[in-house]
């Protein structure tokens, strides 16, 4: 059954009503179409999508846009076709149909079992464009930048985005099974530059989910994210130099979870374990990481920016324990490599686009809470780095090799937090790191809803969290001389 009925009539409605498709020919091309293959679907894709951003104390940039499209994928043993339009017609399914048929020629596949259906929402599907109006968003851009000019009189530049999508998407597969899904997303962020004297430094935070508007526009909202970015900037103000060497690390909670999801979570995606390009590949059921350490990868969230009702095959996510108390259990699996690979699918199956095929990507992949309250773990370092915030950073997928810039980070002196550094880098390997984490903190948390993730060059929302939590070792880069 479909995961939701106004979701199927919603999706009917857009692609086989204002399209123009015909319902009962479509069913047929697919069947036709992927008749003696192991898989393959037809992914239709209808988006609505906005982004406003207020800099220098005007609008400087609104946009809105609306694609639809359609993905017709067929799947013999390890061979894809895949063919892509913008245009919602029968005759471009005819061109597609004709492209993919082609990985069938010569030999015979078995149709792998469809998804099973869900009753599950983890989302309403209200369109957040629609629901407010352009000038109350205009408005709201506004009032962010004149609230944080007025608290922070060494605010040089603020700037203040709005982001929102409405995705529709139906799937359908031979045999008359299908599944639709009605996808919202919006995301706030503020950045802030703050100067005193010749010196400049910025802050900025964000936060979203999948939901319409909704509690963005509460002041208390929309104000806390502008004080949190005023806070980093104004501290990042009395920041030194970072010393550099081999020291204890510790990590916050929440947002520091990138790190994990960069050095480690895409190393537990099922291709790289059946190609054998992960460092964990041939790990399964052994100690890869300290004893408490527990990672899952959770799509079933309610409104969290990387949960979804159905993955982009259709199956409904799931919560996968990755690593249990330290020893590998579980990988992140779409259908192709789940097929292959003799297990079944865990709702790990997404792509950006209908223009993209499906592979196995992350949702909110997160490091379970312990034991330890924040502050011991804190006071069991002598000296060493405290990583609250986390910019940009570089990871080799194959090798696990990290290399992390630290937005907001402090030195840690007996126990204590020290000053603010600037120039901070933590760099390793996940399954080193892994390996080193000697406390877990009992307050694990979620980031903001903020993170984006990208892989074979297709990016897809995700989610990313952890507690505090201490590494005993890691080199950190820093410009201290």
């Amino acid at each position: 059954m479909p995961p939701a009925e106004n979701a199927t009539e919603t999706a009917n409605a857009l692609f086989f009503t204002h399209a123009g498709l015909d319902a009962a020919r479509t069913a047929r091309l697919v069947e036709d179409t992927l008749k003696g293959c192991d898989d393959g679907e037809l992914f239709l894709e209808y988006v609505q999508s906005e982004s406003l951003s207020f800099d220098d104390g005007k609008l400087k940039s609104a946009a809105f846009d609306t694609t639809q499209g359609f993905g017709l994928r067929a799947v013999s043993g390890e061979t894809t076709g895949y063919a892509h339009a913008s245009a919602l017609d029968e005759g471009a399914l005819k061109r597609a149909a004709s492209t993919v048929k082609a990985v069938r020629s010569g030999r015979g596949g078995q149709a792998v079992e469809a998804p099973r259906g869900t009753n599950a929402r983890l989302y309403a599907p209200d369109n957040p464009i629609d629901g407010v109006a352009f000038e109350r968003k205009v408005a709201l851009l506004r009032d962010v930048d004149a609230y944080v000019r007025a608290k922070e009189p060494r605010a040089r530049q603020v700037s203040v985005s709005l982001a929102a999508s409405w995705q529709v998407v139906q799937i359908l597969r031979p045999g008359g099974w299908s599944a639709a899904d009605i996808r919202p997303l919006v995301r706030l962020n503020v950045s802030v530059v703050c100067g005193e004297g010749a010196r400049q430094e910025s802050g900025g935070t964000g936060r979203g989910g999948r939901t319409a508007y909704g509690a963005i526009f509460d002041p208390a909202h929309w104000r806390a994210e502008a004080d949190e970015a005023i806070r980093q900037a104004t501290v990042n103000l009395e920041s030194v130099a970072a010393p550099a060497g081999e020291m204890p690390v510790v990590l916050g909670p929440g947002w520091s979870g990138v790190l994990w999801h960069e050095a480690v979570g895409h190393g537990l995606e099922g291709d790289f374990h059946r190609k054998k390009t992960s460092m964990f590949a041939s790990l399964m059921g052994q100690q890869i990481a300290s004893p408490g350490v527990t990672v899952i990868d959770d799509g079933t969230i309610s409104d969290r920016r990387g949960s979804l009702t159905i993955d982009d095959e259709g199956t409904p996510t799931s919560r996968t324990v990755l690593i249990e108390d330290g020893k590998l259990v579980g990988l992140m699996q779409d259908r192709m490599n789940a097929r292959l690979m003799g297990v079944r699918p865990t709702g790990n199956g997404r792509r950006q686009s209908h223009a993209h095929a499906p592979m196995p990507r992350m949702t909110n992949t997160m490091m379970l809470g312990g034991t330890h309250d924040p502050a011991e773990i804190l006071g069991s370092v002598k000296r060493g780095l405290y990583a609250r915030n986390f910019g940009g950073g570089q990871v080799d997928i194959v090798s696990g090799k990290f290399v992390f810039s630290c937005t907001e980070a402090y030195m840690i002196e007996n126990g204590r937090l020290g000053a603010p550094v600037k120039g901070a880098t933590l760099i390793g390997a996940g399954a080193e790191a892994l390996k080193r984490v000697g406390m877990i903190g009992n307050d694990m948390s979620l980031d903001p809803g903020i993170g984006t993730c990208g892989k074979d060059g297709q990016s897809v929302p995700v989610g990313v969290g952890q507690p505090t939590l201490r590494i005993d070792s890691l080199t950190v880069g820093g410009t201290a001389t």
